[in-house]
Formats: C-alpha cells, structure tokens, sequence
C-alpha cells in the first residue's frame, strides 16, 4: 500500500524495513485510546472552523463504527500501514472518504503517540490502585485478626524478639501504603496533555488545547512542545512505581516460601495457590509465590530496558521511542497479574499459630527484655548486656531457655533480680510492653490498624 508520508520517495519500503518498522502487532492495544484522541481533536477542528460541522460529525461518525468494528472483531489491522494511528487514518479514509483525511490537520503522530499512551495508563493506574487498595485491605484484615498471635520477629534471619503476626503484616501494609500513594503521585505528573505539539514546534493552526484537554480529563497542557513529544518519564516512573512495588511482593513471598516451608511452618497455603511434584507425591510447592519472585527481575528489567533506551536521545522525538510500549504493557500486565493472585493467596493461607508461638518461645528472644529487666534496677544498659550475654551462654551450653533458669541462678548473676523476673521475660509481656507508637503491642497494632482502615476508606 502507498505510505500516507511516501510523498518524497521515489520507490517502496524494503520488506524487511517494513517488518522491522511496524509497531501495530503490538499497539493495536492503544486502538481505544487512540479513537478517543482523535475525536476529541476532530470536535475541536471543528469548533475552531480548521474543519466544518459536518466533516466532523463525519469523522465522529466514522470513527464510532471502526470502534464498534473492532469491538466486534471486524477489523483486521495491515502491517504495511505501521502502527495504530496510520491504520486508524486508513480505515476512517476508506469508510468516508477524502474528509477522512482531514483528521490529522494540526497534529503529528508524535504527539498523538504521546496522547495515546497516556490515556492508556491512566486507566491502567486506576485499575492497578484498585488492586493494590484490595491486597493492603486484605493484610489489614489479617493483622486484625492476629493481634495477640505471637511470632518471632528476625533480623539476619535469625530469631530476635517476640511480635504479633498482626505487626508484622503490617509492616506489609505500610509498603504498599507508599505503593499506592506512589502511583497517584505518578498519575499527576502524567495526566498533562500532549497533544498539540505537533512534530515538535507545535502547529500553525489555532489549536484550542485547552477544549482537548478538558474532553480528554487531562489537569493541564503541555508548556512546551519539544518536551510534549519527547517525554516517556511518565512511564519511567509507572514502572519505577511497578518496581519498588514488586519488590515489596517478591519480600513477602520470599517470607510465605519459608514460612511454609517444614523447618518452619508457620503457614500452610490452600492447595489452590499451591502445586505437586511430577515425580514426588509428598511435595506441596508454594511455586505462585516463587513465580511472583521471579517476575520480579522481569518487572526491574523492563525499567532498565527503557531507562537505557531513553538515556541517550536528543531532542525531540526519536524512533528508539517506540520501544517505550512492548515494555510498558508488559509491566502492566505482570504488575497486575501478581496483585490479583496475591490477594487471594493470602486470604485462604492458614496461620499455624502454635508453631508461631514455639518459635517465639525458642532462640531467647526475650534476651533483649532481660536485659531491660536489669536497667530498670538501675544497671547501666552496657552492664545489663554482658549479664544476660553470659545467661544465654550458659543456657546454650545445659540446652535449656532463660525461662527455665532458677531464680537462685539468676541472683547469682545479680542480687537486684526478683521472681518478677519471669513475667518480666515471657513473650507475650515483651510484646505488651513494646507500647511506643509504631510498635507490636495490642494498643498500638489496634491504633495501627485504624490508620490504615481510614486511608482505605478514603479511596475505596
């Protein structure tokens, strides 16, 4: 087929250009968004006198059946037309005709691209925020139920002192509270109007840019065109978003992978989120949470793809920017893939809280509490550490807890110890105890929990 640009050529594009050149197996998907655009653009010809009244409402017209076309998989896209805009503007001329071809006076397809993509991932903003608002509800709801669950919290991976589950989902629940917040930021920065632009230097004709980008739901234009056309940081930033994000997921799976291992098991996942062995009946593989982990490095190569892309254009629009979609809607998809079957997965685990509770009994955790003990007879912290250090030691070498040291003993180690010592260091009063804000006791996880309902409620 002629080029709709082949003006100036005097022979065809090479086969294997032309195969090289086409985006439109893959940003068919903008076909919504890129209808939307331009009906917005063909009003605003339209009330400008760039058109007239009815070579808009033609354009409208024909642009309302392709989208019923394609909804009805009608359409067949061509190849040889290269992307979505010039298969539109092909499809729009052979349904009516040479006003058809009106439609991209004022605009390029640089800014159209630009406008196109951005609509596209406000939409998909909106429906990962959705998703990630279900999956903070969803740890929310557990830790309301798991306030006095006891854990051991680690560090190094190695017990360190006693916690609610309650608390420690929490510490979930304020990752992707800055998850969420991270994505509206996002949209605000993205939610600027491009088009208009043009190529580059904007266009000759009277554009009411204004008209467009209340139509279009944009807050504002676009205050210079070379940046309109050459800006992917909105999509940088979506994936910067997906990231951070991941990372949080691929933590928490990484925690549900040994938490249900059987050195552990402190959870067991439903059957339905988890799979068997070809060739061991006995296993139960937590393989949901390890793919998640593993999307993750797909999610962060996706970002360092573009990144590189982009870090050495010159201004303005540069056909390397087409790379910017494959990546993008990849994030998209993997992103949100990982949000659905989360949520889920950690509703239907079971939480073994006898385990939980063993474990918290078990590697001294109470150690730090011991030592809190003594500081509050009066003995310098530094001092308090070396006593209960010397304690652990002795309990390591008989096999036995600081909970199963006679009182006797413990004088021995300081007189200013009384037999409150044992409620002092049992777990659940270690928790209590921890009564700051941002801590594990009941009081402060309910008051935790609270923050967290009422930042929900304001979006949900």
């Amino acid at each position: 087929m002629a080029k709709l640009w082949g003006g100036r050529f005097s022979k065809d594009t090479d086969k294997l250009v032309e195969d090289f050149h086409s985006s439109i197996s893959f940003d068919q998907k903008l076909y919504k968004w890129d209808i939307t655009g331009s009906k917005a653009h063909a009003r605003m010809l339209g009330d400008i006198g760039v058109l007239t009244k009815e070579e808009a409402q033609q354009i409208l017209a024909g642009l309302d059946e392709i989208m019923t076309e394609i909804e009805k998989g009608q359409v067949t896209f061509d190849p040889a037309a290269e992307d979505i805009h010039m298969n539109m503007e092909v499809l729009l001329t052979e349904k009516i005709g040479t006003v058809g071809k009106k439609l991209h006076t004022g605009r390029s397809r640089n800014d159209q691209v630009a406008v196109d993509v951005r609509m596209y991932l406000r939409h998909e903003i909106e429906n990962t925020h959705h998703l990630l608002l279900e999956l903070m509800k969803t740890v929310v709801d557990i830790a309301e139920e798991h306030k006095e669950t006891i854990l051991p919290g680690y560090t190094h991976l190695q017990r360190a002192q006693p916690v609610s589950f309650a608390h420690h989902m929490l510490a979930y629940a304020e990752m992707f509270k800055r998850d969420i917040t991270r994505l509206e930021d996002c949209r605000v920065r993205m939610n600027v109007l491009p088009l208009g632009s043009g190529a580059l230097a904007g266009t000759t004709f009277p554009l009411d840019r204004e008209q467009v980008a209340e139509e279009l739901g944009f807050d504002s234009v676009c205050l210079n065109s070379m940046d309109g056309v050459s800006d992917r940081d909105f999509i940088l930033e979506y994936m910067a978003a997906a990231s951070i994000c991941s990372m949080h997921l691929s933590r928490m799976c990484e925690e549900i992978i040994i938490w249900s291992s059987q050195e552990f098991h402190f959870i067991d996942l439903d059957d339905g989120y988890s799979t068997g062995s070809s060739i061991m009946p006995q296993k139960k593989n937590p393989d949901v949470a390890e793919l998640m982990r593993g999307k993750t490095g797909r999610v962060y190569g996706n970002l360092m793809g573009l990144l590189t892309t982009m870090k050495g254009l010159p201004l303005a629009y540069n056909k390397d920017m087409q790379e910017d979609k494959e990546p993008l809607f990849d994030t998209v998809e993997t992103w949100q893939k990982c949000l659905l079957v989360l949520t889920p997965m950690l509703r239907t685990m079971t939480i073994r809280k006898d385990a939980m509770l063993q474990a918290a009994k078990g590697g001294f955790t109470n150690a730090t509490d011991l030592a809190d003990y003594l500081v509050r007879k009066g003995i310098p912290f530094r001092d308090a550490h070396a006593i209960v250090g010397k304690l652990v030691a002795e309990c390591l070498d008989r096999g036995i807890s600081l909970d199963e040291v006679s009182l006797e003993e413990y004088k021995a180690h300081n007189p200013l110890i009384e037999d409150d010592i044992y409620d002092a260091i049992a777990v659940y009063t270690c928790m209590a105890n921890r009564n700051t804000i941002g801590g594990p006791s009941v009081a402060q996880t309910t008051a935790t929990i609270a923050a967290e309902r009422e930042f929900l409620a304001q979006r949900m």
